[in-house]
């Protein structure tokens, strides 16, 4: 006798909670997250269709396979992952479970999912963030991103919590440091989104940016404007001392 599971049929997708790490696409026009556990290797997108990480033609989710996307029912134990020592940079994905799947005790495994809002937590140094930087690590074509304060960028490439938003489409919302950032057009950006070390970066404030959407641009503008003084010295302090020289 072939077994069977309960079917159900809501009327809107669930709601589940998972963490994942932003990256960025080599090129610097796509954002996109990478997972922390099965299918780590793939990148997907907002908007995004599971497919069986063994290779095997099975439809997803298939209930003899592991594969499939993974999330929790209850936001807490999302974030509880996030103490575990690889995961601190990870970042925290509300998603609309989407197509098949199956329910578990704990969460559901499924076909295809739409990341709704995603929460980034505190740069390492325990401030709040208020950019995204290259994290020192990533996929094949893919660069993993990890948040960061206006303290700590240090002229490093970074990209606003915005211009996150902005590059991973499909009406993604961004939250950071408890606050709202505003999804769309905006953020610090350089060519395809990515704050250039060498150059400086426009800031674009586009109507409806409320106070805390001001305060991550102001810290992301304020942390490049403390980078150029910096330079700024040391060219002063190169030719004060080639004159004495000369």
């Amino acid at each position: 006798m072939r077994l069977r599971l309960p079917a159900e049929r809501p009327t809107e997708p669930p709601t589940g909670y998972k963490i994942a790490h932003p990256v960025l696409s080599q090129d610097g026009t796509r954002a996109g997250f990478t997972g922390v556990s099965l299918g780590g290797a793939l990148p997907y997108g907002v908007v995004a269709d599971a497919s069986c990480v063994y290779g095997l033609r099975h439809r997803v989710p298939h209930r003899r396979c592991d594969c499939g996307f993974h999330c929790v029912h209850d936001r807490a134990a999302a974030e509880a992952l996030l103490c575990a020592d690889d995961h601190r940079a990870a970042v925290l994905l509300e998603v609309s479970v989407l197509g098949a799947y199956i329910r578990f005790e704990r969460g559901f495994r499924y076909a295809r999912q739409r990341v709704r809002v995603v929460t980034v937590g505190a740069c390492a140094c325990g401030a709040g963030a208020s950019a995204l930087v290259d994290a020192g690590w990533g996929r094949v074509g893919w660069r993993a991103l990890a948040p960061c304060c206006g303290g700590c960028l240090r002229g490093r490439a970074s990209l606003s919590p915005a211009g996150f938003a902005r590059l991973a489409g499909d009406g993604v919302r961004v939250v950071a440091g408890g606050g709202r950032v505003r999804v769309g057009p905006g953020g610090v950006a350089g060519p395809g989104g990515v704050t250039g070390v060498g150059g400086v970066t426009g800031v674009e404030a586009p109507e409806g940016m409320g106070v805390p959407e001001l305060v991550a641009e102001a810290a992301l503008l304020q942390a490049r404007l403390d980078w150029f003084q910096v330079q700024l010295a040391r060219l002063r302090e190169r030719g004060s001392g080639g004159a004495s020289r000369g």
